[in-house]
C-alpha cells in the first residue's frame, strides 16, 4: 500500500518537469516572432524612409529646374515685350513714311494732270481729255486729232499736241509712260495691217517715236502696246461710239520704287 502513493508522487513530479520544460519554449517562439515582426517593420520603415528621401530629392531637383525654366521664360518674355515695342514703333514710322509717300505721289499726279490740261487747253473735248483714274493720269487722244482713218502716220496737228505733252513730261521726274492704241470693232485687213491688233499697236509705236525721237523723251520710261477693239469706252453700235473707241491713250504712272522699298522693310 505504501508503494501506490509513491508512484503517484513520482508521476506528478514527472508531469511537473514536463510542463516546466514546455513553458519557456513557447515564450521563446513568441519572442522570436515579435522580433521578426519588428525587424520586418523596421525594414519596411527604412524602405519607406528611403523612398521619401528619394522623392524629396527629386522634388528639389524639379523645383530647381522649374525655377530655371521660369527665369528663362521671364527673360524671353521681357525680350519679346521689348522687341514688340520696338516693332510697333518701327511700324508706326513705316506707316507714316508710307502715308507721306502716297500723299506726295497724289500731289505729283494732280499737279501733272493740271499741267497737262493747261498745256493742251486749246484742244477741244472731242479731240482729247485729261483725267485721273486709279492714281494714274490718262491723256486720251482721239483718232481725229492724230491719224487719218486706217493710218498710223501722225498728223501735224497731232504732233503739235504731242510736242506740248512732251514738254510737260520732260520736266516731270519719276513718271512712267504707257502708250495704248485702241480701235473700234470694224475689221481691217490691208497689206500693212492684218487686223485691228496690228493697227492699234502700230499707232502706239508711232506715238512713241514722236515723243522720243522728235521730242527727246527718255525711251527707257515709255512702253507701247496695242489693245485692238477689246477695251471700248462706248458701244460700237453707233458712229459716235465707234469714233470714241478709236483713240490712243497716254497713261502716266508714278514710279513705285520708293513705295516698294518701304513695303519690303
Amino acid at each position: 500500500m505504501k508503494r501506490v502513493p509513491l508512484l503517484f508522487a513520482i508521476s506528478a513530479l514527472a508531469l511537473s518537469l514536463v510542463f516546466t520544460s514546455c513553458g519557456p519554449s513557447k515564450k521563446l517562439v513568441e519572442s522570436r516572432s515579435r522580433v521578426d515582426k519588428l525587424q520586418n517593420d523596421s525594414a519596411s520603415t527604412h524602405s519607406q524612409l528611403n523612398d521619401c528621401n528619394t522623392l524629396v530629392k527629386n522634388l528639389n531637383t524639379e523645383k530647381v529646374f522649374l525655377q530655371n525654366e521660369n527665369a528663362a521664360a521671364q527673360k524671353n518674355l521681357k525680350a519679346i515685350n521689348t522687341q514688340s515695342k520696338m516693332t510697333i514703333a518701327d511700324q508706326a514710322i513705316r506707316l507714316q513714311n508710307l502715308q507721306n509717300l502716297i500723299q506726295t505721289q497724289k500731289d505729283v499726279m494732280n499737279n501733272l494732270k493740271n499741267s497737262i490740261a493747261n498745256a493742251l487747253m486749246n484742244y477741244s473735248a472731242d479731240e482729247l481729255s485729261v483725267t485721273i483714274k486709279d492714281g494714274n493720269v490718262y491723256v486720251s487722244m482721239q483718232e481725229k486729232l492724230l491719224f487719218k482713218s486706217g493710218s498710223d502716220v501722225v498728223d501735224p496737228k497731232g504732233k503739235e499736241a504731242l510736242g506740248k505733252l512732251a514738254m510737260v513730261l520732260n520736266n516731270t521726274k519719276d513718271i512712267n509712260v504707257l502708250i495704248e492704241g485702241h480701235t473700234d470693232n470694224v475689221p481691217i485687213k490691208t497689206k500693212q495691217y492684218r487686223d485691228n491688233w496690228d493697227l492699234s499697236t502700230s499707232r502706239a509705236t508711232s506715238i512713241v517715236r514722236v515723243l522720243t525721237k522728235e521730242n527727246t523723251f527718255d525711251p527707257n520710261r515709255i512702253t507701247a502696246s496695242g489693245k485692238g477693239s477689246f477695251h471700248p469706252v462706248k458701244g460700237n453700235e453707233t458712229a459716235e461710239g465707234r469714233a470714241a473707241n478709236r483713240r490712243t491713250e497716254v497713261i502716266l504712272s508714278p514710279d513705285l520704287k520708293e513705295l516698294f522699298k518701304i513695303l519690303e522693310q
